[in-house]
């Protein structure tokens, strides 16, 4: 079964597929992916990469959570389900209907 790790803090030029290769050697990679900005394209500096197995996961945190690459401290930890609904609103549902006026 595969372990999808979260990558954060990793420099903001990092390609998917040089995130993958720093994974490498810890155990296969099935996948890696770095995370752009919808509107502007740019990245955020983070990503995911999917290990196939627990095991090699495990030792890519071990090896590579808190090391510095390209003078960032990344961190590396195991990927949490992303809530249902989407829209970063924090887990509240979207307000419906129309805006309020602030004081």
């Amino acid at each position: 079964m595969s372990c999808k790790l979260y990558v954060g803090n990793i420099p903001y030029t990092m390609t998917a597929e040089e995130l993958g290769r720093l994974f490498e050697p810890h155990g296969t990679v099935t996948s890696s992916i770095v995370i752009s900005d919808r509107e502007t394209g740019r990245l955020r500096g983070f990503g995911f990469v999917e290990m196939e197995t627990q095991q090699g996961a495990d030792a890519a945190m071990q090896a590579l959570n808190g090391s510095a690459i390209g003078g960032r401290n990344v961190v590396v930890n195991m990927a949490r389900d992303r809530p249902q609904g989407g829209g970063g609103g924090g887990g509240r549902p979207p307000r419906s209907g129309p805006p309020r006026d602030r004081y």
